[in-house]
């Protein structure tokens, strides 16, 4: 099964497996892929500049399988990623908005592995539906259920990385493709690992949370983690120092240059005891808290009534998530406004950003989509004109807003609330509705929300959150040396 394998993964992790192992490791590979044999043959591809992002350009399968190959003058600079839930996503775009107008003759392309028509797409949509519902299901059956799916989701060890390597050698097709010369700066370390065994060798793998688990690290590419811990982690595990820097939060380019503006814009709200806490409460990918966030807007509902609360309730492209929060709002009697489009997206924050006395016009506003690009964008559209972040310990964690960490929908994602408690701009994780409660009235009062923000932009000066502006330069830089 390995012999041909680009890169040896046993080296990598400085052991051989055990007989237990490579049992393990055969099992589950072949309860993903089955019998199927990797390929090395590059789908034809085609890149189009996108509807949604000005500048970015999106690959697709080309139609015809005699396509020309897909070559620019000068590479391009290729943001990769897989649509799994909304965390690798937002990470990508995070990337891109930096990686636009980087450099003046080079494209930049979105590479969504889903968006590649073809069987590799549907080995990877099979199993992020399987994810989603364990997820989904540990969140909603709480108990021995979310204890055993946290546990696995921190489990991630030797063989979790032989696993995902050898999942990527079926993945080489969908990046295939692409030019040889370009930087690969991935999202999903699947991406990282499909595009070094494909062949490329200027590979940068953004690696999520502040848990350092085998699985999120990739052989033969640049590793990049968004904070200390994580650094030392992996080195004391084996990751060779020259694949292996710490860059800092991957944030959009938008949310970090704005800070300034922002955070003092939110310390005047904090300090006028007639502004209401705005609270913007999205749902992640998979669509799982759906108990917990419905709890949350039951307990809150009084605040609302007394003008002392706003919430935007962004729901995502999740129906069900949609018609929990209606049928909750209508439970509390609360009267609330709905946001359906990009349209109205700009629209709302555009609106609220005119000045402090700028607000609203309902105390709720629902924010629910068809599409799931502004299903995804929506939440970084709206930090800005937020006074709270309420989410769990995800991708987000990691941006440049006071943050309430609510209940966590796998164990690896405690490390991060902790990151963003320690730097101070966020809170410990809330597993109970009475603790958010608590955080949410001190939010109401000056102290802690100017606290946090003041936090934020000293943590901007020293550069924390240029997670993805350093992850770009060091691609350009690789691209400069094979050019």
């Amino acid at each position: 099964m390995i012999k041909d394998n680009v890169v040896s993964v046993d080296d990598f992790v400085g052991s051989t497996p055990s007989g237990q192992s490579c049992v393990k490791v055969l099992t589950l590979q072949h309860f993903s892929c089955g019998s199927r044999k990797p390929s090395m043959q590059g789908l034809p591809l085609v890149a189009a500049e996108s509807d949604k992002v000005p500048g970015l350009y999106v690959t697709k399968r080309a139609d015809s399988p005699t396509a020309p190959p897909l070559r620019e003058s000068v590479p391009p600079l290729v943001i990769g990623t897989i649509r799994m839930g909304f965390g690798h996503h937002r990470i990508a775009y995070a990337a891109s908005s930096w990686g636009l107008n980087a450099s003046k003759d080079r494209k930049t392309y979105f590479h969504d592995f889903l968006n590649i028509d073809s069987p590799e797409a549907t080995l990877i949509e099979d199993t992020d539906k399987l994810y989603s519902k364990g997820s989904r299901w540990a969140s909603e059956l709480g108990g021995i259920a979310e204890s055993a799916w946290g546990g696995l989701t921190k489990s991630g060890d030797e063989d979790s990385l032989r696993l995902t390597y050898q999942m990527a050698e079926h993945l080489r097709p969908v990046i295939a493709g692409l030019d040889k010369r370009s930087v690969i700066v991935a999202s999903h370390s699947l991406v990282a690992s499909a595009a070094v065994a494909a062949g490329f060798k200027n590979v940068i793998n953004l690696v999520i949370d502040n848990h350092a688990q085998w699985f999120v690290v990739v052989p033969g590419a640049l590793n990049l983690v968004q904070g200390p811990t994580n650094y030392h982690d992996f080195l004391r595990m084996g990751v060779p120092a020259d694949q292996l820097a710490c860059a800092g939060h991957w944030c959009p380019r938008d949310l970090v240059e704005s800070i300034p503006e922002t955070c003092a814009a939110r310390i005047r709200r904090a300090a006028n005891p007639d502004k209401p806490v705005r609270l913007l409460i999205p749902v992640g990918g998979a669509g799982a808290q759906r108990k917990f966030v419905t709890k949350l807007i039951v307990a809150l509902a009084p605040l609302v009534k007394k003008g002392k609360v706003q919430l935007f309730l962004n729901a995502g492209d999740h129906a069900h998530m949609k018609a929990a929060f209606i049928e909750t709002l209508a439970a509390c009697k609360l009267d609330y406004g709905n946001v359906t489009d990009m349209d109205g997206v700009m629209k709302f924050r555009d609106n609220l950003l005119k000045g402090d006395d700028a607000e609203p016009s309902k105390p709720i506003t629902l924010f629910g989509f068809e599409d799931y690009f502004t299903a995804v964008a929506t939440s970084d559209l709206l930090i800005r004109v937020s006074d709270v972040l309420v989410c769990k310990p995800a991708e987000m964690a990691f941006y440049p807003v006071p943050k309430l960490m609510v209940r966590r929908v796998g164990d690896h994602e405690a490390y991060s609330a902790l990151r963003t408690s320690e730097l101070g701009d966020g809170t410990l994780e809330c597993r109970t509705i009475d603790m958010a409660l608590k955080y949410i009235h001190l939010f109401g009062k000056p102290e802690l929300l100017t606290s946090m923000n003041k936090a934020i932009l000293q943590l901007n000066t020293i550069g924390i959150y240029d997670g993805c502006k350093n992850a770009i330069q060091m691609a350009l830089d690789m691209a400069a040396t094979v050019e």
